[in-house]
């Protein structure tokens, strides 16, 4: 309630959560609205960058969630897909119908929904085995070293901050050709490959492939490194080229449930990532290729 700005402290928006109270503080919780138990139609614009009989491949915009919850009962992914897609109601469950896997609020880019239960299941058995190859595009601070390497350090949830994750075990070493750490089994296993495809001064963009698919993964693995995410407020810290996290979906690759054709996808960089690294090229216009 505290991060959606729902409690006031004498009257200020209290922003902390972790400070401690000492007596007479004056405190206001606002309840949100009532949820729907289902969630509703909406006629939102869709990116369609694939559809068929059994599923459909969107380019989310960033800023809009996946599905509903506290903060954002509606103008969801899932809003825009029920009116889209007229059969979608509980494929996969009421809440999030069609949904297979998912993708931050303010990340951009390609997402897999299935229109029945049967497509829903395969990709999720795909999911599981971690045959579906998904790649982002990631712009970090820093000259990450080295051009190439596999994160494995487990990720759990911050004793803190609930709403945050973290590495839950030794750091990763930063140098090393491949970074490990096994912990002490606070957190779950956890892996990211990255590659750096070009450099700016100051900065570092990666292609990044996540093995495994824990929450905030890719932002929590690359922040631990001491290179956050450009943009990541959380992970790291505001950013004056872009305006939200510099981490986008671009390509996509899994077998089709229906026929196991191997499907493979790309979308370009959202417009205000775009931007960004236009205004970076055009400082430095010619950038550093990865060694």
């Amino acid at each position: 309630m505290i991060a959606e700005g729902l409690v006031s402290e004498n009257g200020r928006r209290r922003r902390k959560a972790g400070d401690r109270l000492v007596g007479g503080e004056a405190l206001v919780l606002r309840r949100l609205p009532p949820v729907a138990a289902e969630p509703q139609a909406e006629p939102l614009p869709l990116s369609i960058v694939y559809e068929d009989a059994h599923l459909i491949v969107v380019d989310k915009p960033a800023g809009m969630a996946v599905h509903p919850g506290p903060g954002h009962a509606g103008s969801t992914l899932v809003n825009a897909l029920l009116a889209h897609c007229p059969d979608l109601p509980g494929i996969g469950g009421v809440q999030r119908p069609g949904i297979v896997h998912r993708l931050d609020k303010d990340t951009s880019g390609l997402i897999i929904a299935a229109k029945d239960e049967r497509t829903l299941n395969g990709l999720a058995a795909q999911l599981k085995e971690r045959s579906v190859k998904k790649t982002y595009l990631a712009l970090v601070t820093g000259k990450i070293e080295p051009a190439a390497a596999l994160i494995d350090a487990p990720i759990g949830r911050d004793p803190h901050n609930r709403r945050r994750m973290m590495v839950r075990g030794a750091a990763p070493p930063a140098g090393a050709g491949q970074t490990s750490s096994t912990g002490s089994g606070q957190g779950r296993e956890s892996q990211t490959a990255y590659r750096v495809r070009e450099r700016y001064d100051g900065y570092s963009l990666l292609e990044v492939s996540p093995v495994t698919g824990r929450t905030h993964q890719i932002r929590v693995h690359l922040a631990s490194l001491g290179h956050p995410v450009v943009g990541d407020a959380v992970y790291g810290h505001a950013s004056p080229i872009v305006g939200r996290q510099f981490l986008h979906a671009w390509r996509l690759a899994f077998r089709h449930p229906a026929d196991g054709r191997e499907l493979a996808f790309e979308t370009p960089l959202a417009p205000d990532l775009a931007a960004a690294l236009a205004a970076l090229k055009a400082r430095h216009p010619r950038p550093s290729r990865a060694d």
